[in-house]
């Protein structure tokens, strides 16, 4: 790797050109190797970058000369990309905290009495931020992705805070449907409407039955669940089995867990961090794979949420 040494020397008075300089070199991601020198992976941006900043502290008068070298000894490349990570990380963790803080606020807010204009505001703010910080991670700080993808839970977590239809905010427990009532959903099932099935089996009516039906015959067959526009469906940033959970005010403390684990493998937005998603996915993903039909698909899948269930501790 070659890199670029811009070695500067600036008057004492008036102290702002320094201030200046320091201030852009950070700006443009470049690291400070000894006193006077900074560094760049050579590549053309990075060269005018240096050049132009160059030919700024020449015009107050001090002093800059740009080497171009094909190492920094005793230094390893790898040595000195790590101080480039150590740079970024920096910046990454300011962005990945703003976004933390975004999501306190956005849980703090699901009631819906306030409102989402200043997370967007926030939001906005933290994104030019993160394109700055990613346009001169020239070696891709570890840090980088995980700044990326928490900035996308945010915006996806504040996109279901204002889709929230105004109805859900503020609806009462729903009233317990007839005995051996008909539920729908669609063909083919997987986990969410699977374990909203289980649900509905273990905690709302023992006797129910399932159908299977495309959003339009579905409310001529029953009560239609996880279907677009459906009531008993997504609502905001909650999956079905978490609106199940709260129209029937079910406070099992291994629903709640299990709630965690459904909306983590059904939407996987990083909202909870629940290891038993990616195993309990896998398995209905097996069963999908081997059970052509609807019906037995649903009670094998059922099977494995009854398993899940009873390992998981009463604390969730």
């Amino acid at each position: 790797m070659r890199w670029l040494t811009l070695l500067l020397t600036l008057p004492t008075s008036p102290s702002r050109h320094r201030v200046a300089a320091w201030r852009k070199l950070r700006r443009l991601g470049a690291v400070n190797l000894r006193g006077a020198a900074w560094i760049l992976p050579e590549n053309a941006e990075t060269t005018e970058l240096f050049q132009w900043l160059a030919q700024e502290v020449q015009s107050v008068r001090g002093e800059a000369t740009l080497l171009r070298v094909d190492g920094i000894e005793p230094m390893t490349d790898d040595q000195v990309a790590q101080l480039f990570h150590r740079a970024r990380a920096v910046d990454y963790q300011a962005v990945i905290q703003g976004c933390r803080d975004v999501l306190a606020q956005v849980d703090r807010q699901r009631s819906g009495r306030m409102s989402a204009e200043p997370l967007r505001t926030r939001l906005a703010e933290l994104r030019r931020e993160l394109d700055r910080v990613q346009r001169v991670d020239y070696l891709k700080s570890p840090l980088g992705p995980k700044a990326q993808a928490l900035w996308d839970t945010a915006a996806r977590r504040i996109r279901g805070l204002e889709a929230r239809p105004p109805a859900a905010r503020s609806r009462r427990q729903a009233a317990l449907p007839p005995a051996g009532s008909t539920w729908v959903t669609r063909p083919r099932p997987h986990i969410d409407r699977i374990a909203s099935a289980w649900l509905i089996k273990r905690f709302v009516d023992a006797q129910a039955r399932f159908a299977f039906a495309d959003a339009a015959d579905a409310p001529k067959k029953g009560i239609p669940f996880d279907i677009l526009g459906a009531d008993f469906g997504h609502h905001g940033d909650d999956c079905t089995f978490e609106t199940l959970v709260k129209r029937f005010a079910i406070k099992d403390r291994r629903v709640k867990a299990l709630a965690e684990i459904v909306h983590e493998a059904d939407l996987r937005d990083g909202k909870f961090t629940r290891p038993e998603a990616a195993g309990i996915e896998l398995a209905i993903k097996g069963l999908a794979a081997t059970h052509r039909d609807d019906h037995d698909l649903l009670e094998r899948g059922m099977a494995v949420l009854d398993g899940l269930y009873a390992t998981l501790r009463p604390g969730g």
